[in-house]
This record gives structure tokens, sequence and C-alpha cells, in this order.
């Protein structure tokens, strides 16, 4: 099994390239301030590249302060009301103890072990089995289990579930990723913003219009504008990798913690296993879905899937935490 300490090394280290990660996140915003400013340029005094590259400059060093404070708006406000705009893409009803008390057992138990408050529990009425933490400080967070998730899983596998849900609020997994999807968000937004600015073509001079129409400089501008959209798209596709890297990072170490609290890898191998190619919640956002322990909608390739493989979870499970795949073992014998 793993050892505390690599698990809390691991934690801390996590941590650390999470909070880059954030920052670079940030920084894709900035050149997306750039790249918008570019674009008016191109669109209103097309010049050569390189000068239009130059001129940007000043603008977009203008710009900076409301940029940074647009952005942290747009962060706090999503902050301050995270938990009512996950609820209307997924309308969990909270439980009370009476409704499932051996549930509520099995939550508190494991918070006790290790000095936490406990989470709000509460359920989401599908069929589609999943599990996900929610919630950024002690006040909101909460664990919410899908109907499917609690008729499939066995209380062991049930409990593996829970635990991993827990390490997700215990690292402040929860919190880091709420934040990282409001500022992939804000990246997805602009970048959309301006390409749609391209494309409706406002202020983009034409030939035949004077000076600022011929053809030259609409060749200038045109260069220009595909330089900025370049920096766009990048800028985009960044954003989803490091919000992906986020999330990928996260299940590994969740999954070590579910075992670390329950001292059962076999349950959590089980309960993997049993998730592997289901869970997915009818139209849940993508960014919601990375929430979840289970995210088979995760994309058309294992580089753009924001969570490993159920194949290396288990992987890493029996070669570093001592757990047994018991299916793979049926396999084989039969």
């Amino acid at each position: 099994m793993l050892q505390a300490f690599g698990l809390y090394t691991h934690i801390a280290a996590n941590r650390r390239r999470s909070i880059i990660l954030i920052v670079a996140l940030f920084a894709l915003i900035y050149a997306l301030a750039y790249a918008g400013g570019l674009i008016y340029l191109a669109m209103t005094q097309p010049a050569d590249l390189r000068t239009m590259l130059r001129d940007a400059v000043q603008p977009f060093l203008q710009s900076a302060p409301y940029v940074a404070v647009g952005t942290l708006v747009w962060v706090m406000i999503a902050w301050r009301f995270n938990k009512a705009i996950i609820a209307l893409a997924l309308p969990a009803q909270e439980l009370q103890r009476a409704e499932a008390p051996e549930l509520f057992n099995m939550v508190e138990t494991l918070c006790v072990s290790r000095g936490l408050r406990t989470p709000r529990i509460a359920i989401l009425e599908t069929q589609e089995p999943n599990a996900f933490a929610s919630g950024v400080n002690e006040d909101q967070y909460a664990i919410t289990f899908t109907r499917g998730l609690i008729d499939l899983l066995t209380p062991e596998e049930l409990e593996a579930v829970a635990a991993h849900e827990l390490t997700h609020i215990r690292n402040g997994d929860v919190r880091m990723m709420v934040v990282a999807m409001i500022v992939a968000g804000v990246v997805t937004f602009f970048a959309e913003l301006l390409f749609r600015f391209v494309r409706d073509g406002r202020g983009l001079p034409l030939p035949g219009q004077g000076t600022d129409g011929s053809r030259k400089e609409r060749s200038r501008a045109t260069i220009a504008i595909v330089f900025a959209l370049f920096i766009v798209g990048c800028a985009w596709a960044l954003s989803l990798m490091l919000r992906l890297a986020l999330s990928r990072t996260r299940e590994f170490l969740a999954d070590a913690g579910a075992v670390e609290l329950t001292k059962n890898p076999d349950a959590m191998i089980s309960a993997l296993r049993k998730l592997e190619g289901k869970g997915e919640l009818p139209g849940v956002p993508s960014g919601l879905m990375e929430m979840c322990i289970a995210n088979p909608s995760a994309g058309f390739a294992d580089f753009f899937s924001s969570h490993p493989s159920i194949e290396d979870r288990v992987e890493a499970l029996t070669r570093y935490a001592g757990g047994r795949d018991l299916q793979q073992i049926m396999d084989e014998m039969g």
C-alpha cells in the first residue's frame, strides 16, 4: 500500500503544480487580450505585421489592469454562486440522516478518522452510476451520489467511492477545479467572442475603398488577423490541456487517498471496474463531468481525456497499493 509519506509528498507537489497551472490559465487570458488588440489594429490601422505586433503592445499594457479586474470579478461571482450554478445542471436533493443512515454513518466514520468536517450528502435521481464532490469551503462541501451508483455498488465499494470524493475535498481539489473551470471558461468565452468578431468582419478594410481599402492593406490586415487567431486558437487549446492536466493527476491521488482511508484497495478497484464505460450524465456540461469519479465521454483520444482510463487507474492501484483486480483474475481463470 502507498505509504503516507509518499502520498502526502505527491499531494504537496500536486498542489504546487496546480497553482502554476492556474497562473498559466490567467496568462492565457492576457494572450487573448493582446490578440484582441492586434485584431483591432488590423481592422482599423493596417500596416506590416511587425509594426502591428509592436503597436499592439501599448494598448495591451493599458488594458491589462482592466483585464485583471474583469477576470477577478468574473471569478468572484462564479465562486460565490458556484453552488447554484452546479445545482442548475445537476439538480440533486440533499439527503437527511433518516433517509440514508448507513450512508451517513459511512461518510462520518471516514471523516472522523481524518478529523474532517462531514460534508453534506446529496442524491441525484438518475440510474447512471456516478458521484462527485462540490463546494469551495466547509459550508458548501457536498458529496453527491447518483441513485444508480448506490444501487450498483456493494457497501464496501460505495465506501471506497465516498473516500475518493472525500480525498478530493481534503486535498483542495474541488476548490482548485472550480477556479480552473471558471478561468478556462473565461478563455473559451473571449476566444469565441474574438472569432465571432472577425467572422462578422466589422471594420475590415475592403478593396476599392480608397487608400484604406487597397488590396495591399487588406492583405496586411488579413495576415495580422490570421496571426491573432492563431494566438487565440493556441490559448484555447492550452486552456483545455491545462484544465485536463489538473483533473487527470487528481484522480490518481484521489484513488490512492481512498485506499489510505479505507485500507481496502480491492474495493476501490472493484468499484472502478463496475463504473467502466458508464456514468455519463445526460445533458451535463463537460466541465461538470470532469468533477465526477467516472467520465466516459472524455474525448476522442486519451490525450484529451479529463480522466485517466479505468485501466490505468486499476493498474496504479494494483502496482502501488497492493490491490487485486478480481475481474481480471476471474477472466484469466475462466
